[in-house]
């Protein structure tokens, strides 16, 4: 192999009866050996799918702003040209460097958007150069194998749900409030899912996580606090919510089936706790001093699955909204009930 190499320590592993290599590459190096995809090449001869430059910017950000614990799994690469690995000695047969001709063309299987936002962040913080990222290396076999190791990477992974982020996420503020919230307002208690954004007919659960954190994130929308006081008035808001949601005090009471509650009513669902939510955060504007007295009227509303009222205001052919408009709708309603100025 020529002299002209890049040189990595690494370790040998077998997989599907091939050789491939695990490495830790300096952040530094990734940016520049590592190539894309031509872009205007068409999709069936590409081994890559196009950058999405828009994801970027905010992967980038995540290292910057947690340069004491941020976190990345491996890159995959396929390697095309010469690489050979050569063992510290024979007793330690799978321990050694790979050895990587200069002239090799490298492909990002897996890690493309890591790779740039790695090389942005490299530009705004030049001491993240030192740090290093596994790579695990493979011999390139050709466009179809490359693009069926894409294939094959990107089958089986699944999005964790967004509630189970929120359950481990300790870093963003809304997380950190949502999970005060459920720990802490009475209703909430024990009666939560948090791993799942949606409940099973037998469950005993009420709510979902993801639902209680979009409704807080909705009611502490633009207000001008620190942590604990938003985490105060969130827990504030909703203790006195609940008293004006007798479905809720129900089912906690052991009067009523969160089952039942569920299916035959409207109360906890995911855009009517959002909706509560944002017209809580208007008449928190509005009324600074004296909101609390504003949700008393939230008493007054049909909350059953039956009321006329629903149509194509949470339910759209029968199924529940999603877009924004029927939110936007949706929290209008809300805002103008504890404002009164409709009827219930």
């Amino acid at each position: 192999m020529s002299s002209a190499s890049f040189v990595f320590p690494a370790v040998k592993g077998i997989q599907a009866k091939g050789e491939y290599f695990t490495s830790m590459v300096p952040l530094e190096v990734i940016p520049k050996i590592f190539q894309f995809v031509d872009e205007q090449l068409p999709p069936e001869i590409r081994a890559q799918r196009i950058l999405n430059r828009a994801r970027i910017p905010e992967i980038r950000d995540y290292i910057l702003e947690n340069p004491d614990d941020y976190v990345f799994s491996s890159i995959t690469v396929s390697v095309d040209g010469g690489m050979e690995f050569i063992p510290l000695n024979e007793d330690e047969p799978l321990l050694g460097h790979i050895t990587i001709s200069m002239s090799a063309k490298f492909l990002i299987n897996d890690g493309q958007h890591r790779q740039a936002a790695i090389a942005e962040a490299i530009k705004k913080n030049p001491e993240l150069k030192n740090e290093h990222i596994s790579v695990v290396f493979y011999r390139d076999e050709g466009l179809a194998h490359s693009q069926q190791m894409f294939s094959d990477l990107n089958r089986y992974a699944i999005r964790p749900t967004k509630s189970i982020n929120i359950l481990f996420n300790s870093r963003e503020e809304s997380s950190i409030v949502a999970k005060r919230v459920i720990n802490t307002v009475n209703v909430f208690q024990d009666v939560t899912e948090k791993e799942h954004t949606s409940i099973s007919n037998r469950s005993k659960a009420l709510f979902t996580l993801s639902a209680i954190c979009s409704g807080t994130e909705a009611l502490l929308k633009d207000l001008d606090l620190g942590l604990e006081e938003k985490c105060n008035l969130a827990i504030h808001f909703w203790e006195q919510v609940s008293q004006y949601i007798p479905f809720w005090k129900a089912v906690k009471n052991g009067q009523a089936k969160s089952s039942d509650v569920r299916k035959n009513t409207i109360c906890t669902l995911s855009i009517t706790l959002n909706a509560i939510g944002a017209g809580g955060n208007q008449i928190i504007q509005r009324y600074p001093d004296t909101w609390e007295r504003h949700l008393c009227h939230l008493a007054h509303i049909d909350w059953s699955k039956t009321n006329p009222v629903w149509e194509n205001l949470v339910f759209i052919h029968g199924k529940v909204a999603t877009n924004r408009a029927s939110q936007r709708a949706m929290a209008t309603y809300i805002e103008n009930i504890m404002t009164e100025e409709i009827g219930g």
